[in-house]
């Protein structure tokens, strides 16, 4: 497997200002070389230096795991709740209300997507996108300002059995009702596929970009996650350096060319 998840993809209408708030949110950096606004630890917005997006971030190693928000027209606009979010971490109930009183300040909002009486706060960034602001927990107490990327889906031993086999993480836990991976290097945040009601509605507007490590084929790495159940996504993209595909349950992804 030579493959690992480098970054959550955002699409929004003004993504420069969805960035940015995503940088301050983590106390990262943006940088937007382009159309596309890169969030990523500041040590790791290298300028021309090679290794990522150009003029972009180098690919840290160990891998954490960066945003980018890239624009999409006013028709995108969401209208339903997100499948894949982000659980930001915290080391205590004082620092828990200090962040998201800090992130209501940057233009978060309060979101209500059933959680109930819960010790965890859900929020919304300037364009809807649900997160989730956690309570200590010890599991995550080195993970980054990023606990976890967490993903809806319907059976999550099936995803065990897709993404345990399309990355090169370690599976930590799997139920039939959480699946749980993390980078081999056991750093940085954690990846969650949780079982949850529903299906897909629209398109995804956040969703995992995979890089292969260097020296690993492109091509031949999308065959192999075809051949493991991933099915092609056209979603008007053209001719790019990344491929765009699917989840046996249809959640969406991009390999990313490692040249």
């Amino acid at each position: 497997m030579t493959l690992r998840p480098v970054q959550v993809n955002m699409k929004a209408l003004d993504s420069s200002a969805v960035g940015r708030f995503w940088a301050e949110a983590l106390g990262w950096s943006a940088h937007s070389p382009g159309v596309t606004t890169y969030v990523c630890p500041a040590g790791d917005l290298a300028g021309d230096l090679a290794g990522g997006p150009a003029g972009g971030p180098v690919w840290p190693d160990p891998v954490y795991v960066c945003i980018d928000v890239v624009p999409v027209p006013e028709e995108h606009k969401r209208t339903a709740k997100n499948r894949t979010h982000i659980d930001l971490a915290t080391t205590s109930a004082a620092q828990q209300a200090e962040l998201v009183a800090r992130l209501q300040a940057l233009g978060a909002t309060p979101a209500d997507v059933g959680q109930g009486e819960v010790p965890w706060t859900v929020l919304a960034d300037p364009e809807g996108n649900e997160f989730c602001v956690l309570e200590p927990r010890e599991i995550y107490r080195d993970t980054g300002p990023i606990a976890a990327v967490v993903v809806d889906c319907e059976d999550p031993r099936a995803m065990a059995r897709f993404w345990g086999e399309a990355i090169d993480w370690t599976l930590h836990e799997v139920t039939d009702d959480q699946a749980v991976l993390r980078s081999a290097e056991g750093v940085g945040p954690y990846l969650e596929f949780l079982r949850t009601p529903g299906v897909k509605t629209e398109p995804d507007r956040v969703h995992l970009d995979l890089l292969p490590y260097p020296g690993a084929d492109r091509a031949g790495e999308v065959a192999r996650l075809r051949a493991l159940g991933a099915a092609d996504l056209d979603v008007g993209q053209g001719d790019v350096p990344w491929t765009c595909l699917t989840d046996p349950e249809g959640h969406e992804f991009c390999v990313l060319d490692p040249s």
